[in-house]
């Protein structure tokens, strides 16, 4: 077996990168396993493994991942969106719904706005009337 160093552990981040891209998140899972022996403190490298789980649809294992993340940094508005659709996919909307307005509230970006429904709709935004509660939107 290969000797592990730091070098190694970036090479196999980086690698896991590539592999979540290609759509092998399964593969990236188990060259982040090594990283995240090696420091446990490893925030990114959680996040990462976080989001494999999540394409490989291991949601319990994903759920984790995040928390364990948020744990590090409350104020990261990108680990709360992908929480909550971990929690949206596993048909949790009320908890889901928490962590998309987190999202939203510690970044305004235009994606966590409409999971949160804070984005306008049709013009209308919460304050505009029903377009805030309407069924339709998921």
């Amino acid at each position: 077996m290969a000797e592990s160093n730091p070098d190694t552990h970036v090479i196999d981040f980086r690698a896991a990168e590539q592999l979540l891209a290609a759509r092998d998140p399964r593969g990236a899972v188990k060259l982040l396993d090594s990283v995240i022996a090696a420091h446990p403190e490893n925030t990114a490298a959680r996040l990462l493994r976080a989001r494999a789980f999540f394409a490989a649809a291991q949601l319990r294992s994903a759920e984790l991942e995040f928390g364990l993340v948020l744990e590090r940094e409350p104020d990261n508005a990108f680990a709360h969106f992908a929480l909550a659709r971990t929690f949206e996919r596993s048909g949790r909307p009320d908890q889901a719904m928490r962590h998309f307005r987190l999202a939203a509230a510690l970044d305004p970006k235009p994606e966590y706005l409409e999971a949160a429904r804070f984005a306008p709709v049709d013009g209308r935004g919460p304050s505009g009337g029903a377009a805030a509660d309407s069924p339709d939107r998921p």
